[in-house]
Protein backbone atom coordinates (compact mmCIF):
# COMPACT_ATOMS: atom_id res chain seq x y z
CA UNK A 1 0.00 0.00 0.00
CA UNK A 2 1.11 3.13 -0.69
CA UNK A 3 0.46 6.32 1.34
CA UNK A 4 1.00 10.27 0.60
CA UNK A 5 1.53 13.13 3.06
CA UNK A 6 0.80 16.47 2.29
CA UNK A 7 2.19 20.22 4.09
CA UNK A 8 2.53 23.35 3.45
CA UNK A 9 -0.72 24.90 3.04
CA UNK A 10 -1.92 27.70 5.13
CA UNK A 11 -2.82 31.34 4.57
CA UNK A 12 -0.72 33.79 3.04
CA UNK A 13 -1.52 37.71 0.92
CA UNK A 14 -1.86 37.87 -1.82
CA UNK A 15 1.50 38.14 -3.76
CA UNK A 16 3.18 35.89 -1.64
CA UNK A 17 4.48 32.63 -1.55
CA UNK A 18 3.96 28.80 -0.42
CA UNK A 19 5.67 25.76 -0.26
CA UNK A 20 3.74 22.41 -0.28
CA UNK A 21 5.48 19.22 -0.04
CA UNK A 22 3.97 15.44 -0.80
CA UNK A 23 6.11 12.54 0.66
CA UNK A 24 5.28 8.89 -0.62
CA UNK A 25 5.80 6.07 1.65
CA UNK A 26 4.84 2.36 1.85
CA UNK A 27 4.92 -0.36 -0.96
CA UNK A 28 6.80 1.78 -3.66
CA UNK A 29 8.84 0.02 -6.45
CA UNK A 30 8.57 2.92 -8.66
CA UNK A 31 6.67 6.19 -8.80
CA UNK A 32 6.04 7.41 -12.59
CA UNK A 33 4.83 10.34 -11.57
CA UNK A 34 3.36 13.19 -9.31
CA UNK A 35 1.25 15.58 -9.05
CA UNK A 36 -0.78 18.29 -7.74
CA UNK A 37 -4.41 19.11 -8.22
CA UNK A 38 -7.28 21.48 -6.46
CA UNK A 39 -10.58 21.83 -5.87
CA UNK A 40 -12.29 25.63 -5.29
CA UNK A 41 -15.48 25.52 -3.96
CA UNK A 42 -18.33 25.05 -6.33
CA UNK A 43 -15.75 23.96 -8.70
CA UNK A 44 -14.19 20.99 -10.65
CA UNK A 45 -10.64 19.30 -9.77
CA UNK A 46 -8.22 20.94 -11.70
CA UNK A 47 -4.85 20.19 -13.10
CA UNK A 48 -1.97 22.23 -11.01
CA UNK A 49 1.58 20.37 -12.17
CA UNK A 50 2.78 17.17 -12.87
CA UNK A 51 6.36 15.77 -12.65
CA UNK A 52 7.54 12.42 -14.08
CA UNK A 53 10.45 10.49 -12.85
CA UNK A 54 12.36 11.94 -15.84
CA UNK A 55 11.22 15.37 -14.13
CA UNK A 56 9.51 16.25 -17.19
CA UNK A 57 6.84 18.94 -15.96
CA UNK A 58 3.17 20.05 -17.09
CA UNK A 59 1.38 22.65 -15.79
CA UNK A 60 -2.26 24.22 -15.09
CA UNK A 61 -2.45 27.63 -17.47
CA UNK A 62 -3.36 29.50 -14.83
CA UNK A 63 -0.47 28.82 -12.82
CA UNK A 64 2.52 29.02 -15.61
CA UNK A 65 5.27 30.89 -14.62
CA UNK A 66 4.09 31.63 -10.76
CA UNK A 67 4.62 27.80 -9.73
CA UNK A 68 7.14 25.28 -9.58
CA UNK A 69 7.29 21.83 -9.42
CA UNK A 70 9.76 19.82 -8.56
CA UNK A 71 10.92 16.22 -6.91
CA UNK A 72 13.44 14.33 -4.98
CA UNK A 73 13.17 10.88 -5.84
CA UNK A 74 15.43 9.33 -3.40
CA UNK A 75 12.83 10.60 -0.73
CA UNK A 76 9.97 10.03 -3.04
CA UNK A 77 8.79 14.04 -2.06
CA UNK A 78 7.51 16.38 -4.65
CA UNK A 79 7.26 19.91 -3.68
CA UNK A 80 5.25 22.69 -4.81
CA UNK A 81 6.17 26.22 -5.19
CA UNK A 82 3.95 28.45 -5.28
CA UNK A 83 4.66 32.27 -5.61
CA UNK A 84 2.82 35.73 -6.95
CA UNK A 85 -0.31 34.09 -5.29
CA UNK A 86 -3.27 35.21 -6.25
CA UNK A 87 -7.06 34.96 -4.37
CA UNK A 88 -8.14 32.63 -7.06
CA UNK A 89 -5.60 30.22 -6.04
CA UNK A 90 -7.65 29.88 -3.05
CA UNK A 91 -8.36 25.85 -3.02
CA UNK A 92 -8.06 22.64 -1.38
CA UNK A 93 -4.62 21.19 -3.10
CA UNK A 94 -4.40 17.38 -3.80
CA UNK A 95 -1.32 15.26 -4.05
CA UNK A 96 -1.25 12.66 -6.64
CA UNK A 97 0.75 9.55 -7.47
CA UNK A 98 0.99 7.01 -9.61
CA UNK A 99 3.38 3.67 -10.48
CA UNK A 100 3.75 0.17 -9.45
CA UNK A 101 3.96 -1.36 -6.11
CA UNK A 102 6.50 -4.07 -4.99
CA UNK A 103 3.58 -6.60 -5.51
CA UNK A 104 4.30 -4.92 -9.30
CA UNK A 105 0.70 -3.86 -9.40
CA UNK A 106 -0.15 -0.08 -10.65
CA UNK A 107 -1.17 2.29 -8.15
CA UNK A 108 -3.23 6.03 -8.15
CA UNK A 109 -3.13 7.02 -5.06
CA UNK A 110 -4.31 10.49 -3.38
CA UNK A 111 -3.70 12.43 -0.78
CA UNK A 112 -6.30 13.63 1.76
CA UNK A 113 -5.44 17.18 0.91
CA UNK A 114 -3.74 20.90 2.17
CA UNK A 115 -5.79 23.61 2.46
CA UNK A 116 -4.20 27.17 0.63
CA UNK A 117 -6.13 30.33 1.64
CA UNK A 118 -5.06 33.49 -0.52
CA UNK A 119 -6.37 37.03 0.83
CA UNK A 120 -6.63 39.93 -1.40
Amino acid sequence: QVQLVESGGGLVQAGGSLRLSCAASGSIFIISDMGWYRQAPGKQRELVARITSARSTNYGDSVKGRFTISRDNAKNTAYLQMNSLKPEDTADYYCNTRGVDRGLRSYDVWGQGTQVTVSP
